[in-house]
């Protein structure tokens, strides 16, 4: 085999699910989104994507802004596909601030608080109901 063939990463086709040798393709992480509401007196910011030093700016200003007009906020994490030191300085910060509810951490943000220490110190629920009631 040459040594092009054997280094090229192997791909396999959709038509025939046989491994095919092609180009790979980079991955590109998902585009962060944040959503607000309010819920059963709680004031609710959802994240969705991936959160790191480039993205997590409106993640930051929406609870920046929520922590300091709300006394319930709830951070629903579930959908959060990517998060890195600058999403976790967030969370502790926020935290400090205010009581920050972490609602569902996706499996990535779950790992990343426990390798951390943080799943100790934030007060995390397993849904936002919870978290708003509690």
């Amino acid at each position: 085999m040459p040594w092009d063939e054997a280094v090229s990463p192997t791909l396999m086709s959709d038509a025939d699910e046989k491994p095919t040798s092609r180009r790979a393709i980079k991955h590109v992480p998902e585009q962060a989104s944040v959503y607000q509401y309010e819920r059963r007196g709680a004031w609710v910011v959802t994240a969705h994507g991936s959160f790191d030093m480039q993205t997590v700016r409106p993640l930051a200003d929406a609870l920046k802004a929520a922590v300091g007009r709300h006394p319930k906020v709830v951070l629903d994490a579930s959908g959060v596909t990517f998060a890195d030191s600058a999403f976790l300085n967030l969370l502790i910060l926020n935290h400090q601030i205010g009581t920050l509810r972490v609602v569902s951490p996706s499996r990535q943000v779950r790992r990343l608080c426990e390798l951390t220490g943080v799943d100790t110190v934030l007060e995390v629920r397993r849904t936002v109901d919870d978290a708003a009631d509690s």
